[in-house]
């Protein structure tokens, strides 16, 4: 079984940064896809970005792609997600999620992620 705990959320003002961290125990993960979601107050969970083992990564919207970057150290069972140049409109609460499928593509669908982390919260003030 495989848990995840997220950290490195909290407040920070428009244009700021953060760096989440999402580590992995139990069974091995560095197989398996990784990815962020997030769900803001009243809002579904929305799809960030994911990474597979091999390096393949998508985000969520061309804006993400340009802010924030996803990132994992199989060496310390941990993803990371930096985010730059912070919006008041990107205040969440942050999940990371692993996909237990060896080797598997990377999804944008969270019912296709099998472990879930409780979360992190990100507040960004204009």
């Amino acid at each position: 079984q495989v848990q995840l705990v997220e950290s490195g959320g909290g407040l920070v003002q428009a244009g700021g940064s953060l760096r989440l961290s999402c580590t992995a125990s139990g069974r091995t993960f560095d197989s398996y896809p990784m990815a962020w979601f997030r769900q803001a107050p009243g809002k579904g969970r929305n799809f960030v970005a994911a990474r597979t083992w091999s390096g393949s990564i998508t985000y969520g919207t061309d804006s993400l792609k340009g802010r924030f970057t996803i990132s994992r150290d199989n060496a310390k069972n941990t993803v990371y997600l930096q985010m730059n140049s912070l919006k008041p409109e990107d205040t969440a609460v942050y999940y990371c999620a692993a996909r237990s499928e060896h080797y598997g593509a990377y999804s944008r669908q969270e019912n296709d992620y099998n472990y879930w982390g409780q979360g992190t919260q990100v507040t960004v003030s204009s």
